[in-house]
């Protein structure tokens, strides 16, 4: 898809890039390079004086940064101010930690003729960063400002319809102080991708997009020997015990599923209910649902996002279909959506039997697929028959009984009472179909890294 900025709630395209060009791809890879051999000599107070430095200049023009989101890929101008307020504190998390996390560490050796014993992390080199658009400055920076801080350096190749909020990204480290060709932003094509990553200067791969864009750069990383993380789908679990705050638990649910226009790995998917509460925890979802206010995102009064572009949108609607085709009642929810923009009427599906291809889908809108379990035991079971396994949620009064259920659901990341949460100081990452690898604290900044044993040994010891 060529790189142009369209508006997705007006339907009009603002502005087109080139791609990149061969010439610009080679000059990146060799700056890059040649910024790493000065970077990773930078100490660490410098590197953490430029992460803060984004921080800062990130919170001084959250409206701007949030507008250039909401324009590009029509996520609401509330949400995008928090999307901005988070990539800030991920680089303030990195300014304040990055060297603690990489600290050497003394090994407990077991006989004293094996010497002194240190692991030290040393940085790689060039990395290649591939982002989805459903968090374009969240995703750039959870990936940068720990492997910058690790003395990486970067390029970027971003998602086709935020090219704009790519730049910015590349303009805020420029201007917070980050060594020239440390981090860079290429329109790159796929062909170039695969070029990039054959490129002996470059040392790995971390993506975050879709199992068929995973599965392919992780076939072509392993071809060439880098290493990689995957960061791809998810369809968590929000499983509801009979004894849960029926009010709360219903207005995390909505919130859950809807918030960024229900276009989040980690939002709630399936709402897996347990068969005395079942019909009450509908009835309530239905009503929460329907409160939601499709319309510009720019308007204050908006609760429902439009999706990142039509063609997202009618994809959604075709799976909407293929699910009742195969079995499933689908339920629309709430007032008609308006005609403009690249809106989905928020849909809950139920009856969405283990013979339905659906039920193992990733729905990326504004669907609800609603599961009733026969009790605990049976909860878990269907919360575990999933491809996936990113995140999930549980909801009960009993948080000890929660934690409980959390540790046998098989993902990434569970949270009681609370769906999937993002925050700065969280690791972030899953199992099977959802990838591999973990990014942000310190599990992130070391997936990068040289894990180096340095060991002073007396010149008599014994072989």
């Amino acid at each position: 898809m060529p790189y142009a900025t369209t508006n997705p709630y007006t339907g009009e395209l603002l502005k087109t890039f080139p791609d990149a060009t061969d010439a610009e791809v080679d000059r990146a890879l060799s700056d890059a390079h040649a910024a790493f051999l000065a970077w990773r000599e930078t100490p660490f107070a410098h590197r953490a004086g430029v992460m803060q430095k984004a921080a800062d200049i990130l919170r001084a023009e959250a409206d701007a940064y949030a507008r250039l989101l909401t324009l590009e890929m029509g996520k609401l101008f509330t949400e995008a101010k928090a999307e901005v307020d988070l990539s800030a504190r991920i680089f303030e998390y990195y300014a304040e930690k990055a060297e603690a996390l990489l600290a050497p560490e003394k090994l407990p050796v077991a006989d004293p003729a094996e010497g002194e014993a240190v692991l030290v992390c040393e940085p790689l080199g060039v990395l290649l960063a591939i982002e989805p658009w459903n968090f374009p400055y969240y995703q750039i920076a959870r990936i940068i400002a720990p492997q910058l801080s690790a003395g990486n350096t970067m390029l970027l190749k971003h998602a086709s319809n935020v090219p704009q909020c790519a730049a910015a990204f590349e303009g805020l480290m420029r201007q917070a102080g980050l060594l020239d060709g440390a981090f860079r932003n290429l329109y790159a094509t796929r062909q170039q991708i695969e070029r990039i990553l054959n490129d002996p200067r470059v040392h790995g791969v971390a993506l975050t997009g879709s199992e068929a864009a995973g599965a392919v750069i992780a076939a072509q990383a392993g071809k060439a020997l880098k290493k990689s993380t995957m960061e791809l789908g998810g369809a968590d679990a929000f499983v509801v015990l009979a004894d849960a705050d029926m009010d709360k638990t219903v207005k995390w649910a909505v919130f859950g599923r809807h918030w960024n226009g229900g276009q989040v790995c980690v939002s709630s998917k399936r709402m897996i209910i347990v068969d005395e509460v079942y019909d009450q925890f509908l009835d309530r979802y239905i009503n929460g649902v329907a409160g939601l206010k499709a319309g510009d995102p720019f308007d204050a009064a908006t609760t429902l996002a439009p999706l990142s572009s039509q063609g997202a949108a009618d994809e959604v609607k075709q799976k909407i279909r293929e699910a009742v085709a195969h079995g499933a009642k689908a339920i629309e929810v709430g007032p008609k959506v308006p005609n403009q923009g690249a809106f989905v009427q928020p849909t809950i599906l139920t009856e969405v039997g283990e013979d339905n291809p659906a039920r193992y889908w990733e729905f990326f809108g504004p669907v609800s697929m609603l599961f009733r379990a026969k009790d605990e035991d049976d909860a878990v079971r269907i919360a575990n028959d999933s491809p996936f396994g990113l995140g999930g949620s549980v909801f009960t009064r009993d948080t000890h009984r929660g934690a409980a259920v959390a540790a046998r659901i098989s993902t990434g990341m569970v949270f009681v009472n609370h769906p999937t949460m993002v925050k700065a100081d969280l690791p972030f990452g899953g199992i099977r179909r959802s990838g591999y690898g973990r990014e942000l604290l310190g599990l992130g900044i070391k997936e990068f890294v040289n894990h180096k044993l340095i060991d002073v040994v007396d010149i008599d010891a014994p072989f």
